[in-house]
């Protein structure tokens, strides 16, 4: 039986990055089963087709696309929350699916309200994001109210859902939150869009199109990366790195695709001498993002976060493209053997280990068609949607006071089974 779920979004529903891929993929992947998902998000943001968006007022000022922590969230939240109650109203959901804090506040007081399971969909800590971003410090008189205020977020969740074990662990072991409200969805990818090269004419051309088109120079080997620009993505240390093989070499170049601020990049590109290595095409698509990833020979994912998923790395892994990171939990956690890791945040580190994978070809060979088979078996959003719609079933039947139906073997992942 479908169930309908309001899907709060406090955040610019849709651009083309990773927590909005995650929203986007698991409300198509509900939906093929027979479920439907009504979202409540911000004023400002894409339109899909097939999808049913409601978008709180309108904020005549507030026009591009809210990325990360900012102070126009204060009230851009209080919009969301009204349009989020008015849904629910109209709608009368089975069960609210929140995205991001923000949303599980709004959600807990709609759940409350309308006496339904809230189901929070965890994408990294509150409190470590606005550290990341500057609008928090550890020693601030700040930082402990707002962890205070995230856990108990954290906990008017019926259940969690996390993008990585690691997340998991973390909710468990530092905050204490109970392991029976605690499930892992990891981060997925739609392996029919994101595939390989297969050396078809067709596909050769387009490549060949696409690389012309950017402007990319013939017989250079691409280091591919397609994320949000900014520090905690690593996008600093990863220009470092471009400078250091620009000193030693020529035939290497940098495809860094994504938003925001890429004229501040590219200038910053332009002082560490690589511009003519470094190829910034913004904002790119997740229509087109397969085809502009298929230029690549390897990828990067030099994320600095320690608490937030890695969305990027399936997408990396279903193309087949070797991945360079940071040595990071979550990033063992996706690729295991199969992953290249560099010394966390070490500029030097990175450029070494993408170097002797550039001059490596059977290890990048052996590596892609092994992140692809992972990618495949373990990272679809088949079976992610199948996963949350068991978590539905059992929150649904906890708040109605009924057995709880067993979380089904064959859907747990090699690392949470």
């Amino acid at each position: 039986m479908g169930y309908t779920i309001l899907s709060i979004a406090s955040t610019s529903f849709f651009a083309d990055y990773g927590a909005h891929v995650r929203i986007w993929e698991e409300t198509r992947a509900l939906q093929k089963l027979g479920h439907r998902i009504v979202i409540a998000t911000y004023h400002n943001g894409d339109n899909m087709p097939g999808f049913e968006i409601r978008r709180s007022w309108d904020v005549p000022w507030v026009k591009r696309t809210m990325v990360g922590a900012s102070h126009h969230k204060m009230y851009l939240d209080v919009a969301l929350s009204w349009r989020a109650l008015r849904v629910a109203m109209e709608i009368k959901p089975d069960l609210i699916h929140a995205h991001i804090h923000e949303s599980a506040l709004i959600g807990s007081v709609l759940s409350r309200m309308f006496k339904v399971p809230l189901v929070f969909d965890y994408q990294g800590s509150l409190t470590a994001e606005m550290l990341d971003h500057g609008f928090l410090k550890r020693d601030g008189m700040f930082y402990k109210p707002f962890h205070w205020l995230e856990d108990k977020i954290n906990r008017t969740a019926d259940a969690v859902l996390t993008s990585s074990f690691n997340a998991a662990n973390m909710l468990r072991d530092d905050w204490q939150f109970p392991a029976d409200r605690l499930y892992t969805v990891p981060d997925s990818v739609n392996t029919d869009r994101f595939r390989p090269f297969d050396g078809s004419a067709e596909w050769h051309t387009e490549r060949e199109r696409i690389r012309t088109e950017l402007g990319i120079p013939a017989g250079r080997k691409i280091v591919a990366y397609l994320g949000l620009l900014a520090a905690y993505q690593g996008t600093n240390v990863l220009l470092e790195a471009a400078r250091i093989i620009r000193q030693q070499r020529d035939d290497v170049h940098f495809l860094i695709m994504g938003y925001p601020d890429v004229r501040s990049y590219l200038a910053l590109a332009e002082s560490l001498g690589v511009s003519d290595i470094v190829t910034m095409p913004g904002r790119i698509l997740y229509k087109d993002a397969h085809a502009y990833l298929a230029l690549g020979d390897v990828a990067v994912a030099p994320k600095m976060s320690a608490t937030e998923g890695a969305g990027k790395i399936p997408n990396y892994m279903a193309v087949g493209l070797p991945v360079i990171t940071f040595d990071t939990p979550v990033s063992h956690e996706i690729l295991g053997d199969a992953g290249v890791y560099a010394k966390f945040g070490d500029a030097q580190s990175l450029a070494d280990e993408i170097l002797g994978l550039i001059d490596n070809p059977d290890r990048r060979h052996n590596l892609a068609q092994t992140v692809r088979t992972r990618a495949v078996n373990e990272h679809s959003w088949e079976l992610a949607a199948r996963q949350i719609e068991a978590i539905y079933e059992r929150v649904l039947a906890k708040r109605a006071g009924n057995p709880l139906p067993e979380f089904p073997t064959s859907l747990q992942r090699e690392q949470g089974s």
